[in-house]
């Protein structure tokens, strides 16, 4: 089985927490609050910057130019075509630009974000992708399956956003990372470093559940 499955089989505890999380069915029925969403829209936008530094750090570490050009293709879409969608959405949802810049992480945001660029400054890019992976694929799985079940007619955005990540174009750069984390990972299986692999994937797809609860319940700082 290659590591990828084998991750995904170890998560899946959690993975189908998060399918079934609901934030998540609220934004594929229509019945999510819509201030649930513009809190999950802003600590998404201040998870994207802290994303594209990761990716950032993905190239520079990367063994040569046909290694880098994939990470730089994905931080170009993730800064120009996903930030510039997530803020159209946002407008849609009566959030200024100015509301979305000045965003405070709340604490699940926080530590997410640390986990990945703490993996991402120590470790190699076979780890740094490892802790990307349940984020893209997760919301290309959540895009699609939301899809399947049909959009809500309103409102509108909720149905822009399961459009987007329902994209066979997302699909393919989730594909790409598990290929990715596959290849490099491959001839690992005696160095002892699966158990590393594991711990990061597990902790990234624990985040990403922890992620949709904290927007659910509007998660903020202990005063």
């Amino acid at each position: 089985m290659l590591l990828s499955q084998t991750l995904h089989a170890t998560a899946e505890p959690i993975w189908n927490k998060a399918l079934r999380h609901p934030f998540v069915l609220g934004i594929g029925d229509g019945s999510l609050p819509i201030e649930k969403f513009r809190f999950y829209m802003c600590q998404d936008y201040v998870f994207l910057i802290e994303y594209s530094r990761v990716l950032a750090l993905a190239a520079a570490k990367a063994a040569d130019l046909d290694g880098m050009l994939p990470f730089a293709r994905l931080l170009d879409a993730t800064l120009n075509q996903e930030m510039a969608l997530h803020r159209e959405f946002a407008a849609d949802c009566g959030i200024s630009a100015q509301r979305l810049a000045a965003t405070r992480p709340a604490p699940t945001t926080h530590a997410y974000t640390n986990h990945l660029l703490r993996v991402a400054s120590l470790g190699d890019v076979a780890e740094i992708v490892c802790a990307l992976l349940p984020c893209q694929w997760g919301y290309s799985e959540i895009g699609q399956l939301l899809l399947q079940r049909g959009k809500p007619a309103t409102p509108a955005a909720y149905g822009r956003w399961i459009d987007m990540y329902a994209s066979a174009e997302f699909a393919e750069s989730a594909a790409w990372m598990r290929g990715e984390l596959d290849r490099l990972s491959a001839g690992l299986e005696n160095t002892g470093r699966l158990e590393r692999f594991h711990d990061i994937f597990q902790t990234s797809a624990r985040y990403e559940y922890l992620f949709w609860d904290m927007a659910y319940r509007l998660e903020d700082w202990p005063v």
